[in-house]
């Protein structure tokens, strides 16, 4: 529909769906607004940190190492609270590897509290193999060399904090698993390996357990659903 112009225009803005700029503040607004604390280099470290001990016992070793991270809670009892990891100790009774694990600790934490994105850090620390071997973790995952497993205990850490979101099945597909497991079992008539697996199972590439099977014509892992068919 056409509308008639009757006067001059003096002035002109371009009208705006009234949905589209609810909640958008104007500049008066902006100026008010509350400062977001984010992780930086500069922060200060609190009298007293939260954190989680984690054991790692490797058959390398007669003694286990304990590994401690700690939190940071920023900006807390606001909308915008978050809980960053500040810094990591790791403590044992073996002396051999003493040099190289404060090295690492003291890297690790100045990577945390850098800030920005440290979730690299698991993959850059999982990719290490040990020129000795690996060895399987009970359950039956594998790990390639210590370095690795120390990044798996900053992946559980991180995951639990909520800086990695959880890769789990849905009921479903467990119990689909599940049942498939319970197949494969009573079919090849063995006894189940570490972790409650069929003890001939393969090693999954995706999450490092021996759970890959020969299952409808496929290499499907019974663990996370990982399948060589896609």
């Amino acid at each position: 529909m056409a509308i008639r112009i009757e006067k001059k225009i003096v002035n002109y803005e371009v009208a705006r769906d009234p949905a589209e700029t609810h909640g958008t503040p104007s500049p008066g607004d902006a100026a008010n607004a509350p400062d977001i604390e984010h992780m930086h280099e500069l922060v200060q470290r609190p009298e007293e940190l939260e954190g989680n001990t984690y054991k790692i016992k490797t058959p390398h070793s007669e003694h286990a190492l304990y590994v401690t991270i700690n939190d940071i809670v920023l900006n807390p009892g606001t909308d915008h609270e978050m809980r960053r990891p500040f810094e990591v100790f790791i403590n044992s009774k073996n002396m051999d590897h003493f040099q190289w694990i404060v090295a690492l600790t003291r890297i690790i934490s100045a990577v945390f509290r850098k800030g920005g994105d440290c979730i690299f850090l698991v993959e850059e620390m999982r990719s290490v193999f040990d020129p000795r071997g690996g060895y399987f973790k009970r359950g039956g995952r594998f790990m390639p060399s210590l370095v690795a497993e120390l990044g798996d205990v900053i992946e559980t850490h991180l995951r639990k904090i909520g800086m990695i979101e959880p890769e789990e099945l849905d009921e479903h597909q467990k119990a689909y698993l599940d049942q498939k497991r319970q197949e494969a079992l009573e079919k090849s008539g063995e006894e189940p390996g570490d972790g409650g697996f069929p003890a001939n199972s393969q090693l999954c590439n995706k999450c490092h357990t021996k759970a890959m099977v020969l299952m409808d014509g496929c290499l499907t892992c019974l663990n996370c659903g990982e399948s060589k068919c896609g």
